[in-house]
Parts: structure tokens; sequence; C-alpha cells
């Protein structure tokens, strides 16, 4: 490798690639990423000349960065077709669109000013999953190249044929809509798609500003939420969004200024979708809340849930091979397979299918929600663990609950009636509380949640039950909250 090139290993995460940039990665790391990159699109596509869609968010060094990594994609042969300033689902959109052979996007998402990173894939409508992502790490930091001679040009107003698919989705009640997009890249896409469909658009921070002035574009982030909150209220609201950076997850504030969480949101959608679409199959994280489990419009519909492994790439990988209508996380990543969307992660659809439900219904949103039975739900809880000994820790816990679940051992007066583990392991009881604990894929941290139907000290009693076999292992640290 040379002097000059610089790129951290630890870029390489589960499914997304992120670094600090210049400290983790420069431009010539990001051109042996393009290398790499395009090296395995020719691996697995036999294509000598294959067609690579690109396009970059809205920050001062995502085009520097992207021409960085065009330039090793076209030394490997590689045809770039570059979108410009795009979401990454305009992207994954223009896949289809345009039927080219892979994707890239350069964005850090909702993560601060510093970090970049690219989202990437080469089958339509998925993203690199863990096995893509250590073929790709191997290729590059082993400079596994092929060389070729590629080209590139640069694809004028797609935004407007990737906004027009969406307009395509008609409402017929006037709904009042906050669109919260932190300065970010939505804030081009959001507000004009969602006139679109007919709704009354309120805009919030929608002027892009690479500085994010105000905090970062992240519809997890309390001070986006609450900003979206007094927004609603002051103008009194149907509803209100908010988009993250790169535009693939949403985050929603109900008209009495109340956050709903993504899985219940989820919930929502799924019961609106089921009526037309019985028999479906809806995929959500093991984060998500026990209600899909036991809901009795799901039920009377014949529709069925699996829960699956958190990430959006696990989410979307599952929602296609299973043929799911629709996924779920709880991070606000929703997925919509045909004849709604391509499979892939886009927050405006998924606004845009919230819009839908409350077309369909006489009700407020805030109504509608407190029709589904009260849970008491515990924040994600990430308990400091180091990296090399996470899985193990987990791994551990595992066969611990599987021996409790054996020996009917009771927990808060409860006997384990079902255990999950593809991801971790979530344990539940016959009245529907559960617990869940995983290694986190992209920090030194575990992932810690709780949730009872039955009462708030039954939640508060599973996450004693977890936090006890956690601190017996000598290999947990501090919490990042705490019940």
């Amino acid at each position: 490798m040379s002097e000059n090139l610089k790129i951290s290993p630890y870029g390489f995460r589960e499914y997304d690639a992120r670094w600090l940039y210049e400290k983790d990665i420069n431009l010539e790391g990001m051109t042996n990423l393009g290398k790499g990159f395009g090296s395995q699109i020719i691996k697995h596509t036999k294509k000598n000349n294959p067609r690579v869609i690109v396009g970059h968010d809205y920050r001062s060094y995502s085009e520097e960065i992207k021409k960085a990594f065009k330039k090793g994609l076209i030394s490997t042969g590689c045809y770039v077709e570059d979108l410009g300033l795009s979401l990454s689902p305009m992207v994954y959109f223009a896949q289809f669109n345009l039927n080219s052979d892979a994707v890239a996007m350069i964005t850090a998402s909702h993560n601060e000013n510093g970090w970049t990173g690219v989202k990437m894939g080469i089958k339509k409508g998925l993203t690199h999953a863990p096995e893509e992502m250590t073929e790709l790490k191997e290729i590059t930091l082993n400079e596994n190249f092929i060389t070729g001679k590629g080209n590139y040009k640069e694809i004028s107003n797609f935004q407007q044929i990737y906004k027009d698919d969406l307009k395509k989705n008609k409402i017929t009640k006037k709904l009042k809509v906050v669109v919260a997009c932190g300065n970010g890249t939505a804030g081009v896409f959001a507000p004009d798609v969602l006139r679109g469909i007919g709704c009354d658009v309120i805009e919030l921070d929608c002027k892009l500003d690479w500085t994010f002035p105000k905090y970062n574009p992240n519809p997890e982030d309390l001070k986006m939420l609450h900003a979206i909150s007094a927004h609603v209220k002051e103008n009194k609201a149907d509803i209100g969004f908010g988009f993250d950076g790169d535009g693939d997850r949403l985050g929603v504030i109900d008209d009495k200024g109340n956050e709903i969480f993504s899985d219940k949101i989820g919930l929502l959608i799924a019961r609106n979708l089921s009526n037309n679409h019985k028999n479906s199959k809806f995929i959500v994280d093991v984060k998500s809340t026990g209600l899909y489990s036991n809901d009795k419009i799901l039920q009377n519909n014949q529709c069925t849930t699996i829960y699956w492994k958190t990430g959006h790439s696990h989410i979307k990988r599952k929602v296609h091979n299973e043929k799911a209508l629709a996924g779920f996380e709880k991070s606000g990543h929703f997925f919509f397979n045909q004849p709604l969307g391509y499979g892939y992660d886009d927050g405006i659809n998924s606004a845009i299918q919230v819009c839908q439900l409350l077309n369909n219904e006489n009700k407020k949103i805030s109504e509608i929600i407190n029709e589904l039975p009260k849970t008491f739900q515990s924040p994600t809880m990430a308990p400091f663990c180091k990296d090399n000994e996470k899985y193990d820790v987990v791994n551990r816990i595992v066969k611990e609950i599987e021996e409790i679940k054996n020996n009917k051992n009771m927990i808060d007066d409860q006997i384990i009636s079902e255990i999950i583990t593809v991801n971790g392991v979530r344990f539940s009881f016959d009245d529907g509380s559960w617990g869940l604990i995983r290694a986190s894929s992209n920090k030194p941290s575990l992932v810690v949640v709780t949730e009872s139907p039955t009462s708030d000290n039954r939640k508060k009693k599973i996450f004693e039950f977890i936090d006890n076999l956690l601190q017996k292992t000598g290999k947990i640290g501090e919490y990042d909250q705490k019940l």
C-alpha cells in the first residue's frame, strides 16, 4: 500500500462502510474503495463493463469523495452514471429505472459532520450484508483489484423522475403536514413530493445547509423531535414527519406533539395494508413491539409477522427473500415491496404510507395510535461491552436463557414461552412481555430492550433479570441509559 493511503479496516461495518474523513480515510483510500467495489461488481456480474449508479448527499466534502470513488470504479472497467445530489432511496430507485448493475451512494446518513461513507449494492433493491462487506474489505485492503477501461457520464434531471414516481400515490383528504429535514438532503425532495400527493406542507429546516446549524438530521435525535413537536402544535398540523440525512428513515410526531415509536407506526401501517392485502407477510426487527404477534386485525386478515435481525440490510434482504409485503425496523427504516415499492427503505414512501393510512380513516393519528393496546416499553439501552468480547457474552447469555426456559424457571412469576435467537436472544412470556439482549452491530456495546403489556413493574423486573445475567459475566461496563 502507498504511504499516502489511509483507509481504516474498522470502517467496514456489518452493512455500511463509514469513516471519519480524513482521520480514518483519505481521497486515495476512497479511490481504493472504488477499485475494490468495482472489482467486486465485475466478479459477481461477470461483466467487463458493468454500469454503476452513483450519487452523493449534501455535505461540504461529499462531491470530492465521490470523485475519488468514481476514479477507482472507472479504473476497473466500470461505466459510472452519476446522478449528482441524491437521496439513498433515489439511487436505489435508479437501479430499477435505469436497469444498472450496481449502486453506490456517498453518504454518512445521520452521522455528525466529519463522517463519510458509502451505501452500496449489486442485486437490485438490496444493499451489502455482512458477507458482501467482508468480501469487499478483503479485496480492498489486499488490493486484489481488476483493471479495465471504464467511463462515466452525468444523468441530468433524475431527481424529477424519482419525485414523479412517488407523486403517483395521491390522497383525497387535505392533510396539514410538518416536514422537517434538519437542513439535510431530504429538503430538496420531501416537501415537493408530499405537496404533490395532496398534502398542505409546512416546511421546517428544509433549506440545505451542510453545517447542520440546529441539529443533525436524525429522526431519533430528541432536539429534532422536540422541534417537530413544537411546530405541529403551533400550526395545528395533522402530523409531523422527520427525515434523516440521506432520506431513508422516518420519524413521526402525532397531532398532539407526541412521538410515535417507529415499531408502533409500522404496526398501524401493516394493519391498514392488511385490509387490501390479505395473507401477507410482514418482517420486523427483534427490537420491535410484541404487539405484532397477537394483533387481531393482522390475524383476521390471515397475515403473519416474522421477527428478524436488526439492521436495514438484514430486514431488506428478509423482505426480499420472504416476498413479504413490508418490513419495519424500530430505527425508522421501512421497506415496501411490490405493488407499494421496490423493497428498499425510503423515508418519503414511508411518509406516504402514513398519509394513506390517515386518508382511509376518519380519525386523527393520536386516536388511531390510542386504539393499540397500551404497552410499557423501555428505551433501547446500550451497556458497554468490548467489540472483541460482545458476541461471546451474548452466546453465553443465549445458553443460560435456553436453560432457564427448559427448566421452567420463573421470572416475575412467568415462565418463558418462546425464544428467538436470530439476533442475540429475544425471550417472551404468555402475557406478551419480552426481553432482548443482542450485540450492537456498530458500537462496542450490547443492546437491551424490554416491553410488557401488563405493567411497568413487569417491564422493570425483566430488565433486572437481564442486568443480573449480564453483571455476572464481569464483561459489562456502564449503560448509556438505564431504567
